[in-house]
C-alpha cells in the first residue's frame, strides 16, 4: 500500500477528534439529537480548520446504521465509503472544477431520486465561492425548498464572495484558526503515536509555523520526521523550515536589555554566519519585544494572549522585571522603525546590524513616579545603567536658558544625580552651582471665578462684552448671535435686530429652542429677570455690530502679534541681536518675503 501522509492518516473521524471547534460541534451535536438539523449548512473559515472533515462527519453521523446518540462507529461499509469519498450517496463536489450552470443542472436532476441505503442523500460543495453567478441562480430554488431526504453542506474560505442570496437560505458555522497550543497538542499525540520522539520546543516550533491551520501544521511534522530522519529537536526543525532560531531572538533581547553592544556584535555574527533574511529577523525581533510588553504590563493576561511555550514566557518574565515599560516602548519604535527602512536599502544586512547597535547604545529610560518610590536606589537599574535624562540645549530655538541667579529645585535624594545633571547642563561652567532653594509649601487649590459680564459700562459695551463670553462657552452659537444688532435696553427688556441682508437670521430667532438657549445666557450673564425681543433693522450698522467688528480686528491683530513674539527663530533674533520688537508690518501685494 502506498504511504498515507498524516494530514490524511490522521483526519478526524467523529467529532471528539475536532481541534479548536467546540462551538460549532456541540451546535451540530445538539441539532442532531433535537432532530433540528437544518436542510442546508455553510462552513466558512481559514484552510485547515475542519471545514471537510466535519462535513463528512455530519454525513456518517447522519447515514452510519450503528450510530449511537449520532455517533458514527467508522467501521460500517457506510463510514467507510464516506471517508474514503466514494460513496453513491454522499456526493462531494468541488465547487472550482463544476461551477457551471450545467453542474448545477445536473445536481437539480438528481435531487429528486431517493438515496440508494439510509434516509438522507448528502451534497457537500467544497470552494462553493468558485460558482459562478449564474450556477448560484440556478441553485437558488432547489437551495431553498429541497426534498425532505436531501441535506446539502457547503464549504467556503471566502464568504464574501458568496451571494446573499445564498447566506439567506443557510445556517451558516464560522470555524475559527486553531490555537497554537491546541496544534502542539495534536501534534504531540501524533508523534507519541507514531513512535517519532520530539521536544516540545520542536513541535511549537512547526505549530507556529502552521498559522492556525492544522492541515499545514501536520504537513510541516511529515516533512520534518522525513527530513530529520529521528528525534525531532528545535535546531534540527528551525534548519529544516529555514527559520529565525527562537534562542538567538532571545540572545538578541537579552543584550538589548543590558545595553550590552559586545553581546549585540556577537549576535550580528551568528546572524550573518546562519544566513537569516534580516527583514525576517527585525519582523521576529518586534514580535518578541511586543510580548516582552505584554507581559511587563499583565503576566496573567499575557499567559492567556501569547501562544508560546511556559519556557519562554518564564524567560520573558524575567527579562521584563529588569526595564521598564516606557523602554520597552522606546525599543519597540527604534525596532518598528529600524524594520520598515529594511526593504528600501542596499544592503539590508548593514541595516540590521546598524539598527541593533544604536538599540544597544539606547539610553534607559526610568519614569519618575519610579524614582520618588525606591528613593535612591531608583538611579540605577539593571546592570548598573543610569535613568535617561533628556539634555538641555542652551542655544536651541525654543528652550530657556536657567539663568544664573535661577536655582534647581530640592528633590527627594533618589533624584540627587538627576538634578545635578540638570543643572550641569544648563548653567555657566564657569561659576559655582548655587545652592538649592527649599521647595515651597503648595498653594491652596483656588476655584476658577465663574466669567462676569463688565459692570458700569453703556449696553452696548456690555452686549459686545456679553458675546464675548459667549463665544467661550459656545462658539458655534456665539457665531450666529454676533450678527444680530443691539438697539436698546428699557428696564429689563433688552431689543435686538435683524439686518435686512440677513433675514433668515429672524426665522432661527424665531425657533423656540434658539430663544431659549439665549434666555438662558442672558440670565446667567447679563443678568436674572431680563427678557428681549428680536426686530427687522434696516441695512445701517448699528453701534453693537461696530464694536463687534473692532474687537475682531484687534484680537486678530492680537494673535498675529503673539504668534510673531513667542516664533523660536524671532526669540533667536532678539537674543542674538540684542534687539525688540517696535511694530509688525504687513507687506501688501507680496506673496513670498524677498530674497
Amino acid at each position: 500500500m502506498s504511504y498515507q501522509v498524516i494530514a490524511r492518516k490522521w483526519r478526524p473521524q467523529s467529532f471528539t477528534d475536532v481541534v479548536g471547534q467546540n462551538h460549532i460541534t456541540q451546535t451540530l451535536a445538539n441539532a442532531l439529537k433535537n432532530n433540528r438539523l437544518p436542510h442546508a449548512l455553510l462552513f466558512t473559515g481559514p484552510r485547515g480548520t475542519g471545514k471537510t472533515s466535519s462535513a463528512r462527519i455530519l454525513a456518517k453521523a447522519l447515514r452510519c446504521p450503528n450510530a449511537v446518540n449520532f455517533v458514527p462507529c467508522n467501521t460500517c461499509d457506510s463510514c467507510r465509503e464516506i471517508a474514503i469519498g466514494s460513496s453513491v450517496d454522499v456526493m462531494e463536489i468541488d465547487g472550482a472544477s463544476n461551477n457551471g450552470v450545467d453542474s448545477i443542472r445536473e445536481l437539480r436532476e438528481t435531487v429528486a431520486f431517493m438515496p440508494t441505503s439510509g434516509k438522507y442523500k448528502i451534497y457537500i460543495i467544497d470552494e462553493v465561492h468558485m460558482l459562478s453567478t449564474s450556477a448560484f441562480n440556478a441553485l437558488l430554488k432547489t437551495l431553498e425548498e429541497p426534498p425532505g431526504h436531501v441535506i446539502f453542506i457547503m464549504a467556503t474560505t471566502e464568504v464574501h464572495k458568496i451571494p446573499q442570496t445564498i447566506l439567506s437560505r443557510c445556517q451558516r458555522f464560522d470555524f475559527r484558526r486553531i490555537t497554537t497550543r491546541q496544534i502542539t497538542e495534536r501534534l504531540k499525540l501524533i508523534c507519541d503515536q507514531e513512535g517519532v520522539p520530539a521536544e516540545e520546543e520542536a513541535l511549537w516550533v512547526i505549530a507556529r509555523q502552521g498559522d492556525g491551520s492544522m492541515r499545514d501544521s501536520q504537513s510541516l511534522l511529515d516533512q520534518v520526521i522525513t527530513f530529520a530522519n529521528g528525534p525531532l529537536t528545535r535546531t534540527n526543525v528551525v534548519e529544516i523550515l529555514g527559520l529565525t532560531d527562537r534562542a538567538l531572538l532571545f540572545e538578541t533581547l537579552t543584550a538589548l536589555v543590558e545595553r550590552n553592544s559586545q553581546a549585540v556584535l556577537a549576535v550580528i555574527e551568528k546572524i550573518s554566519k546562519a544566513g537569516f533574511e534580516p527583514h525576517l529577523f527585525s519582523q521576529d525581533l518586534l514580535e518578541m519585544i511586543r510580548n516582552l510588553l505584554l507581559v511587563k504590563v499583565s503576566e496573567s493576561q499575557a499567559a492567556q494572549i501569547l501562544e508560546m511555550p511556559d519556557t519562554e514566557l518564564q524567560a520573558l518574565n524575567e527579562l521584563a522585571q529588569r526595564l521598564s515599560e516606557e523602554d520597552i516602548h522606546m525599543l519597540f519604535d527604534m525596532a518598528l522603525k529600524g524594520g520598515n527602512d529594511i526593504p528600501r536599502a542596499q544592503d539590508p544586512r548593514i541595516v540590521l546590524e546598524v539598527i541593533l547597535l544604536r538599540m544597544a547604545s539606547a539610553p534607559k529610560l526610568s519614569d519618575l513616579k519610579t524614582l520618588l518610590a525606591n528613593g535612591p536606589q531608583a538611579s540605577h537599574s539593571a546592570g548598573g545603567a543610569r535613568p535617561y535624562v533628556p539634555p538641555v540645549v542652551p542655544t536651541a530655538p525654543g528652550h530657556q536658558r536657567l539663568k544664573e541667579s535661577q536655582t534647581v529645585p530640592e528633590v527627594p535624594n533618589g533624584l540627587e544625580k538627576m538634578k545635578s545633571t540638570f543643572a550641569n547642563a544648563t548653567a555657566d561652567k564657569s561659576k559655582p552651582t548655587p545652592a538649592p532653594a527649599p521647595t515651597p509649601a503648595p498653594a491652596a487649590e483656588v476655584k476658577p471665578e465663574e466669567p462676569k459680564l463688565a459692570t458700569g459700562a453703556n449696553p452696548t459695551e456690555r452686549w459686545v462684552h456679553f458675546v464675548e463670553l459667549l463665544r467661550q462657552d459656545d462658539a458655534l452659537f456665539a457665531a450666529k448671535i454676533e450678527n444680530l444688532l443691539f438697539v436698546k435696553e428699557e428696564g429689563k427688556l433688552l431689543t435686538l435686530g435683524v439686518p435686512t441682508k440677513l433675514v433668515f437670521l429672524k426665522d432661527q430667532m424665531a425657533d423656540t429652542s434658539v430663544r431659549k438657549k439665549l434666555q438662558g445666557f442672558i440670565d446667567s450673564y447679563w443678568g436674572a429677570g431680563y427678557s428681549f425681543e428680536v426686530l427687522m433693522k434696516g441695512d445701517q450698522v448699528g453701534e453693537s455690530a461696530q464694536a463687534l467688528q473692532q474687537k475682531k480686528v484687534q484680537l486678530a491683530e492680537d494673535e498675529i502679534r503673539t504668534k510673531i513674539t513667542e516664533n523660536p527663530m524671532v526669540k533667536a533674533a532678539q537674543e542674538a541681536f540684542q534687539g525688540k520688537i517696535k511694530s509688525i508690518v504687513e507687506l501688501k501685494g507680496e506673496t513670498s518675503p524677498k530674497k
